[in-house]
C-alpha cells in the first residue's frame, strides 16, 4: 500500500492514494491553516468511521438486511501534553432501516470490531474504543 503526502500552501497539505484518489488536510485558522479540510488527526477518526462502516455494510449485504441508511458518530479524546495521542474513542453506529432486525445489526458491528476492522485494531493498542448501536426507522 502506496501514498503520497504534498504540502500545497501554508499547513494545507494534499493526498493521493495508491488508486489516484486525493484529499486535503489541512490546519485550523488557530494553527496556521485555512481549515480546508480535515486535520491529520480528524483523518485517523474518519479512517476509523470508514473502515468500520465498510465492514458493517458488507456484513449485512450478505446477511440481505434491508439496510437504508448508516451514520457512524465518532467522538474522541486526546492526550494533554505532545504527542497528544488519542486516549479515548467512542463510536455510535446510527441505522436506518424500518425492517432491519437487532441481532443482524449485532453480529455486523461485533464482526467489524473484533475481527475486520484493522483500523479500529490499531487504534485499540493506544486508546479505550468503545461502540454502541441503535436502531432508527427509515433513511
Amino acid at each position: 500500500m502506496d501514498a503520497t503526502v504534498r504540502w500545497t500552501r501554508e499547513m494545507q497539505f494534499s493526498g493521493t492514494g495508491a488508486a489516484g484518489a486525493s484529499m486535503t488536510m489541512d490546519a485550523r485558522p488557530e494553527h496556521g491553516g485555512q481549515g480546508t479540510g480535515p486535520t491529520p488527526m480528524e483523518t485517523v477518526l474518519l479512517a476509523l468511521g470508514g473502515c468500520t462502516g465498510m465492514d458493517v455494510v458488507s456484513v449485512l449485504e450478505k446477511m440481505r438486511a434491508p439496510l437504508e441508511g448508516l451514520e457512524i458518530r465518532i467522538t474522541a479524546e486526546r492526550a494533554e501534553e505532545h504527542p497528544k495521542v488519542f486516549t479515548r474513542i467512542a463510536l455510535e453506529y446510527v441505522f436506518a432501516g424500518a425492517a432491519l432486525r437487532e441481532d443482524q445489526v449485532t453480529r455486523a458491528v461485533d464482526l467489524s470490531q473484533t475481527r475486520y476492522c484493522s483500523v479500529s485494531a490499531m487504534l485499540r493498542q493506544v486508546a479505550e474504543l468503545t461502540y454502541s448501536w441503535r436502531i432508527v426507522p427509515g433513511g
